[in-house]
């Protein structure tokens, strides 16, 4: 074998290491994801939960290949009838309930935050657009849904299924950006 064989072959170890411990960050993310959604707090059709904080984190730490792979485990995961969603229940009846478009919007989401925040130089201001940003993408998708879902009045979904979780949001947007800041060397040495 020639000198480029082995450099090839150095590489695609380098590579490989990359990718296990990527793989590792994702299932990491994906279980506290999940551990995110034990801590509901039962307001009506839509909990609070802090499963939003570690979408946000998976996509400012992750970026969008592996944030969206986190989240893809997460919800194939609940798919398959683990209990990982909102109050520990789990299965694909959830996303024709009224948090399946909250759920589905998370793929999206994630993969917006991690896309806006690894465009170039990391900044809190451009981690806090990529969280306000993957936000919208969660609730247009949530609220749609929940309208449909219930029949409820454009306000009545607002004042439901948005209005009391903004300051919340507002608090987990606050936490992941020092949170992703001290992790990003970690996660990228």
């Amino acid at each position: 074998m020639g000198n480029g064989g082995l450099k090839d072959k150095g590489l695609s170890n380098i590579d490989s290491a990359a990718s296990l411990r990527m793989t590792v960050y994702a299932s990491l993310m994906a279980a506290l994801t999940a551990a995110g959604a034990y801590l509901a707090i039962p307001i009506g059709p839509v909990p609070i939960v802090l499963q939003n904080l570690f979408i946000f984190l998976s996509g400012l730490l992750l970026g969008p290949v592996w944030g969206t792979a986190s989240v893809g485990i997460y919800l194939l995961a609940g798919i398959l009838g683990l209990p990982v969603f909102a109050g520990g229940v789990g299965g694909i009846a959830r996303f024709i309930g009224p948090t399946g478009g909250y759920l589905l919007g998370f793929l999206p989401a994630v993969c917006i935050i991690g896309v806006i925040s690894h465009v170039s130089k990391t900044s809190m201001v451009k981690d806090l657009l990529a969280m306000i940003c993957g936000s919208f993408v969660i609730y247009a998708c949530g609220l749609s849904w929940l309208k449909i879902l219930t029949g409820m009045t454009l306000g009545k979904t607002l004042a439901v299924g948005m209005y009391p979780f903004l300051p919340g949001d507002a608090l987990k947007m606050a936490a992941a950006v020092p949170i992703a800041k001290a992790l990003r060397p970690v996660i990228n040495k």
